[in-house]
């Protein structure tokens, strides 16, 4: 019974991490499709529209955590430029979590 129930374990263990790895591939997924035009979505380089900040800044300026609500119902901003995207809550999970991934490690 014991090797079972460490199978088990195992696995619940590695399925959050799988599901995380999962939820930051759609992430990635997403802004490669809709923000790649203007932002920077890397660890590096410089965003394409130079006033588009890089999203490994964006954690400087907000809590990512808190963007959640703005990409379900409308990122909406002070210029025209920026066109208005409207993300459901699973999609919006995955770009916070890949936003998250951009934001240096603690120390």
């Amino acid at each position: 019974m014991k090797p079972l129930l460490s199978a088990c374990a195992l696995i619940a263990a590695l399925a959050p991490a799988h599901a995380d790895e999962a939820q930051v591939a759609l992430g990635l997924h997403m802004v490669t499709i809709y923000c790649t035009d203007c932002h920077a979505i890397g660890k590096t380089g410089d965003s394409p529209f130079p006033p588009a900040p890089p999203f490994r800044d964006l954690h400087a300026r907000y809590d990512v955590e808190l963007l959640s609500e703005a990409l379900v119902e409308g990122i909406v901003t002070a210029h025209p430029e920026m066109p208005e995207f409207e993300f459901d809550p699973d999609q919006a999970e995955a770009i916070i979590q890949y936003l998250k991934t951009l934001e240096p490690a603690a120390d």
